[in-house]
């Protein structure tokens, strides 16, 4: 992702420009048109930063309503045990102390919790003003440099999704990019995926206590899904009355707005876990584990606002997207093309064919469009260069030419001009 300066094209010709005064306003033109460039590609690549500032703010706003929370819920216990003792006879003197004195502790208790939380949200406000500046020092002169750290953000993202955690800390440490990317943020999800995959709810379900608001805004079904596992796998056990009992505490509340679902699942208790019956014995197959692992991930990145695919396979897509012709799945695809490679390919298949009306010839040493003003050259083993690349290799070398696939070496003259219709 490391954009390269572009070179100005009208800069080198075959023979000194004939007036001094042109050559100097075309490099001041060159000048002034490499930053706009640079700049349109800056603003560009802002519009997809949404998700960037969007986690931490996110995160941020999840500790400040847990700290919230934890205030509220011990300081009403407080006041609640203190009007016990005041309106309470049976309390000695010195029961009311050692009453007050718990209390007391319980307050020092909760002093040492806020002031850790205070820690704990100082540095989220830091890793949200780190991203900010981070987005502000991007400018034309060092976009390349920028560019690079962004590939490597996104490098950190995939690997974090993958469940690649030490590589993604690895590469975050070694790039000095802790404040910019999510590893915090992932690693509590962490925690329930390998809960879920070892076949345990429980971390799960807490999760989704911590965020039951904002899962029942989304109308999410998640910790529903969640109850219904649970029950099968009472089920499986053949603890039929637990299972019941699990049934009417847990389940019964959701059979307004799953009554399907639920009258689907309670028929297991009649079928059991060894039953041929396609309907139910879909139910008892562990696939179902993956499918929560899935469906957790999805509301996790909808809960901190996260794309739903990891970004490397969007950015990716987004390139392909232009590549993508009937041509490419062809057996004579040529290897130079991303699309010949069945990773590419899978990443492709989704996507619509890019409308290409006319062919379009790219350079292979610049990779900028060769047409009527960068025109091709011929090399005399048959290979093709924009004119603008080849005269400043011959003007480094003295007038030869190198093909950069072959190793040939013949002179400028030898070159054929090669004509676009």
């Amino acid at each position: 992702m490391e954009i390269d300066s572009l070179s100005n094209g009208s800069s080198t010709t075959a023979a000194p420009p004939p007036n001094i005064s042109a050559a100097a306003a075309a490099a001041t033109t060159a000048t002034a048109t490499t930053p706009f460039t640079k700049l349109t590609q800056l603003t560009e690549a802002l519009k997809l930063e949404h998700q960037f500032l969007r986690v931490p703010f996110e995160h941020y706003k999840k500790t400040i309503r847990a700290n919230h929370r934890a205030v509220e819920k011990e300081v009403t216990s407080v006041i609640s045990g203190v009007a016990d003792v005041d309106d309470s006879d049976s309390f000695s003197k010195d029961d009311a102390v050692n009453h007050l004195t718990s209390l007391v502790s319980r307050l020092q208790g909760l002093k040492r919790k806020l002031e850790e939380g205070s820690r704990t949200e100082h540095l989220q406000v830091q890793k949200c003003r780190a991203r900010f500046n981070h987005l502000e020092s991007a400018d034309a002169e060092n976009l390349s440099e920028w560019n690079n750290t962004r590939l490597k953000r996104i490098l950190v993202d995939y690997m974090l999704r993958m469940s690649y955690y030490d590589s993604a800390e690895k590469l975050a440490e070694s790039s000095n990019m802790l404040d910019l990317v999510d590893i915090d943020v992932f690693q509590e999800a962490k925690k329930v995926i390998d809960a879920l995959r070892n076949k345990e709810v429980a971390p799960a379900l807490a999760w989704c206590a911590d965020n039951k608001s904002r899962l029942k805004k989304s109308k999410s079904k998640f910790e529903f899904q969640l109850r219904l596992q649970e029950f099968i796998e009472l089920v499986r056990a053949e603890n039929n009355l637990r299972a019941i009992t699990y049934a009417r505490k847990y389940l019964a509340p959701w059979g307004a707005t799953h009554m399907k679902e639920l009258q689907r699942v309670m028929a297991t208790l009649a079928f059991k876990s060894n039953t041929e019956c396609t309907t139910y014995k879909v139910l008892f197959e562990p696939k179902q584990w993956d499918y929560l692992v899935d469906q957790f991930k999805q509301e996790f990145c909808r809960l901190y606002g996260m794309t739903l695919e990891p970004l490397l396979n969007i950015y990716l897509q987004a390139g392909l997207s232009a590549l993508n012709t009937p041509y490419c799945y062809e057996d004579d695809c040529t290897k130079e093309d991303p699309l010949s490679q069945e990773s590419f390919r899978k990443l492709a298949l989704p996507l619509p064919y890019s409308k290409q009306h006319h062919s379009k010839l790219v350079c292979y040493i610049t990779k900028e469009l060769m047409d009527t003003e960068n025109p091709p050259q011929v090399l005399p083993n048959g290979y093709v260069y924009s004119t603008k690349a080849l005269e400043e290799m011959a003007k480094k070398n003295n007038g030869k030419i190198t093909c950069p696939r072959t190793g040939l070496v013949c002179n400028y003259s030898d070159l054929v001009k090669a004509y676009i219709s």
